[in-house]
Parts: C-alpha cells; structure tokens; sequence
C-alpha cells in the first residue's frame, strides 16, 4: 500500500499540521487540478473558504514530465539546470510557454480561479505533492504579487533534499518527505486524473 489512498486522504493527512489555521480568515489555495482535491479536503478540516490558482508547468520539449519551469499570472519560474541539461534552446522555451499560457487563461476562466480572493490574508497552497517544485513556487510567488499578507505551502509528500525559496513563502509543511523519491503518484493507491468537472464542483462547494 502507498501512504495516500487518495488525493482527498492525503488532504486529511495535512489537516493536524496546519490547524493553528483552523477557523480563522486564512483562504486554502488549490494548485489545479489535483491540488483542489487535496486543498478541499483541507478546507474542509479546517473550516475556510477554498480557491484556486492556475499555474502551468513548462515542460522539456524532450521529456515533457519534466519541468524546465513553470507560470502562472504575474510568475513566472525557470529553473536553469534543468534548462541546459535538457538542452532546450530559447526558441523552444519561448513556444513551451507560448502554448501553456493559452492553457492557463482557459483553466483560469473555468474554474473562476481568483488570486486576488487571498489579498491581505493568509494564503494556504496545497497541491497533490511537490516533484521539482516550480508550479508550487509560482503559484506562492503569484499569491504574493496579488497581495497575500502571508503564504504557507502545504503538500503531501516532497523529495527529501527539496526546500522552497525563501522569498517564495513564509512557512511551509510536509509530512512526508522520502530520499527514494521518483513521482508523486508513487506515494498514493489512487492518483488518477483529476477533470475540469470535479475541480468546478469542488470550487463551487458541491
């Protein structure tokens, strides 16, 4: 057995280390599109409200899984190694991220993601887990551009030599963190695809 059944449980699973939060005007943040499920579990537990920010990973036009980096609206997140390892040249960055903007516009308008509903308040961005951790770093680094008083970054699980930026966040947690890491879906029985379907049902509250 993993140690998630699924997103939902892995969402229960963050509840105790974040309920200093609970009932106070803290917003949850889903990471579409998985990270809603998991982020409406912890809303859920924790009795606030429940968002969303759209954030697209750049992927390497060779190995698309892997991330080169990652944008949502006013972030943008490279990361250079894996830029030059994976030999992707300006050009194709540049259409990487052409083709994922237009993505990030389309889930921005269906799930009504609103940034801005975390302006002056504390910002708690769940996603399903961290694997080079650029689309959670965006996500945090837009939050603060939209004016989130304070941001906590909580996932699942996250390889044991990863930590956030600092200038990205202000506290962050993580209740599994294994050094044999290789993928997310490794630590849960149940990671199928999350549909747009689900994520607006979960924004909407049903």
């Amino acid at each position: 057995m993993a140690e998630y059944a699924d997103r939902a449980a892995a969402g229960a699973a963050l509840v105790p280390t974040l309920i200093a939060w609970r009932g106070s005007d803290a917003i949850v943040v889903g990471i579409p599109r998985g990270g809603v499920v998991v982020g409406a579990a912890v809303a859920r537990g924790l009795a606030l409200p429940l968002t969303a920010v759209a954030v697209r990973k750049l992927g390497i036009p060779s190995q698309p899984e892997v991330a080169a980096g990652a944008i949502a609206a006013d972030a943008r997140v490279i990361n250079p190694d894996a830029v030059r390892v994976g030999g992707v040249t300006p050009g194709q960055l540049a259409e990487v991220e052409r083709i994922e903007g237009a993505e990030l516009q389309r889930r921005t308008a269906r799930y009504g993601a609103d940034a801005a509903a975390a302006a002056g308040r504390t910002a708690i961005v769940v996603d399903d887990g961290v694997a080079t951790g650029a689309t959670a770093v965006a996500a945090c680094r837009a939050l603060r551009a939209r004016g989130a008083a304070r941001i906590v970054l909580a996932v699942p699980v996250a390889p044991a030599h990863w930590r956030p930026p600092p200038d990205a966040l202000d506290e962050w947690v993580c209740p599994l963190q294994p050094r044999d890491f290789w993928a997310v879906g490794q630590y849960y029985d149940d990671f199928r695809q999350t549909g747009d379907e689900e994520v607006v049902a979960l924004l909407r509250g049903r």
